[in-house]
């Protein structure tokens, strides 16, 4: 194995570690708060339940908790349609429970990162049900997206536009107006040209920071600044517009300007908060949101949508971290969220296509179509994650991915919750199959979650990947993740900062190795064969190595 003579060094922020912001190489897990602990047994996580297991939480090795929303909800998109953007779910706790959940975290050196939904809002927060009972022109219609129907009275919508959950994106009021909604119904959008929406924002932003908040997921990033002309395109014109900034709707070069105001909130605190970007745009495009004067950092799902190849993984890899050279951040990796398949299971479905849509397929079939090869799909994960976890830049961990848990596909039709599987009967299986509650223990009425039943069923075989059954296995998934990121912190607390990589020649297409300051190496195996690993200790390896043959399928770290 020699050093590539290909343009192979990528050297990031060279501040000293101590000086460096502390996302930079966060180790971040995702919590979905419904699905994580149940402390009452109602069957619907709590903040309870998470404050109950920070221990687990510290002896995983986290550097942070993201919280999924557990704002007030009707629950018509899993809590991303907010009826107060400042207070808890009553079913989920009360804020004296939240404060109660950052001390524990704060106490474990664990900070808390928490969701917010800024394109909209639900149909029953306060502002909507003002804008519904005031007349068309008002100030209370003007914080959203109203347009007077087509048609003589008009009883026809602005334009045919549809929605991301399927049918129509306007939906009617009864007085001749519609309003937009991108996703749900129950999820009107916002007008961000509005000073007062703006403001009313800042004073969310602060309301969380003041509470102990250490950062911001931003929902739907690109999606807030919007310029609709006064007569609507089509959906086919929309559909053809090009995304360079100026489109009606999405990636609009404005939407900056909201987040240099928030920038300027996050400053006014020591140390300053941070947030990062969903935002589903061009890689050319998504510096600008992970800027200094921006969010800070903006998710890249690049990893996430590639195969287990290692030609992929490199070219996503080299492009994304000359990206966050470029913008001045560090890059964020994750192979599962709240929102896909997970990636045990995709990497266990044939090679070959779109994996977003093979998971797709196969859910669809209720897991039976393509035939999924469980174990082969965990062994890859366990593989890429080490990969992950080796790269500079943070990395984004979903909850139960550290049990190696696959995605469940055979939840019954009149059990199912996500809005996108009743609007699209079919077509869209929808989210639930990642979302089922975490299972703690062997046994029990829900495994552990809670005293009850859960609120999404849970199949048989959580009991053999549940975290009780893990801790007795020193192979197991979890500790797997466990060694893994103890090591990573000690790796990168003795690095001397010039946070970068250089690849190794390896003299195989499917092996990739690259070493990282402080003299250490990552050895991904892509293929079937073994690959004869270089001189130094193994420290970390995603399954057990004979020697120094490193199987297929594989992931080990060597110190040199």
């Amino acid at each position: 194995m020699t050093t590539s003579t290909t343009p192979s060094t990528v050297t990031l922020d060279s501040a000293p570690l101590e000086a460096r912001e502390w996302w930079r190489d966060a180790a971040v897990y995702q919590i979905y708060p419904r699905s994580f602990a149940d402390s009452n047994g109602d069957g619907i996580g709590d903040l309870p339940g998470i404050t109950s297991r920070v221990p687990y939480l510290e002896a995983l090795g986290v550097d942070a908790v993201w919280l999924s929303p557990f704002y007030p909800s009707a629950l018509a998109d899993g809590g991303y349609d907010v009826d107060d953007f400042r207070d808890v779910d009553p079913r989920l706790g009360t804020l004296a429970d939240f404060d109660r959940m950052v001390a524990a975290l704060e106490a474990a050196s664990i900070r808390c990162i928490v969701d917010i939904v800024p394109n909209h809002t639900s149909d029953r927060h306060e502002w909507f049900r003002k804008a519904l009972a005031s007349p068309r022109g008002s100030a209370a219609r003007e914080r959203y997206i109203f347009r007077d129907g087509l048609g003589a009275n008009g009883e026809l919508p602005p334009a045919d536009w549809t929605s991301a959950f399927g049918g129509p994106a306007w939906e009617p009021v009864g007085d001749g107006q519609w309003y937009f909604h991108h996703f749900a119904r129950e999820q009107p959008d916002l007008n961000w040209s509005n000073r007062e929406v703006r403001d009313d924002f800042l004073r969310t932003l602060r309301f969380w920071a003041d509470r102990g908040v250490a950062g911001f997921r931003v929902d739907v990033a690109h999606g807030l600044a919007k310029s609709l002309p006064q007569t609507l395109p089509t959906e086919a014109e929309l559909a053809a517009m090009p995304k360079d900034g100026t489109h009606p709707l999405w990636d609009r070069d404005d939407v900056h300007d909201i987040y240099a105001e928030w920038r300027q909130v996050f400053d006014e605190y020591t140390p300053a908060r941070t947030a990062v970007a969903e935002a589903w745009v061009a890689a050319d495009r998504r510096a600008r949101y992970a800027s200094a004067e921006g969010l800070g950092q903006a998710f890249n799902f690049d990893l996430l949508e590639a195969s287990f190849d290692a030609a992929q993984f490199r070219s996503v890899i080299e492009f994304n971290l000359a990206l966050a050279a470029q913008s001045g951040s560090s890059s964020t990796w994750v192979f599962s969220n709240h929102d896909v398949v997970r990636h045990a299971t995709r990497y266990g479905l044939p090679s070959g296509g779109d994996l977003r849509e093979q998971g797709a397929a196969w859910l669809r079939s209720g897991g039976d179509e393509p035939v999924l090869d469980r174990a082969l799909g965990l062994r890859r994960a366990r593989a890429a994650t080490l990969l992950e976890l080796a790269l500079p830049g943070s990395a984004y961990l979903y909850q139960g991915e550290e049990l190696g848990l696959h995605e469940v596909a055979d939840i019954p039709a009149d059990e199912r919750q996500d809005p996108a599987f009743f609007r699209n009967p079919g077509v869209d299986v929808g989210r639930d199959g990642c979302r089922v509650p975490l299972p703690w223990a062997t046994s029990g009425p829900s495994f552990g979650f809670g005293s009850g039943p859960a609120h999404l069923p849970q199949p048989a075989w959580f009991a053999e990947s549940s975290v009780e059954a893990e801790e007795g296995d020193p192979d197991s998934t979890l500790h797997l993740y466990r060694r893994a990121l103890a090591t990573r912190h000690e790796l990168v607390e003795r690095a001397d900062a010039a946070a970068g990589l250089t690849w190794l020649e390896t003299g195989r297409d499917d092996v990739l190795a690259f070493e990282r300051p402080g003299g250490w190496v990552s050895v991904t195996v892509f293929g079937d064969d073994a690959y004869d690993l270089p001189d130094g200790e193994v420290i970390v390896a995603s399954t057990p190595v004979d020697g120094r043959r490193l199987p297929g399928a594989a992931t080990a770290w060597v110190r040199r």
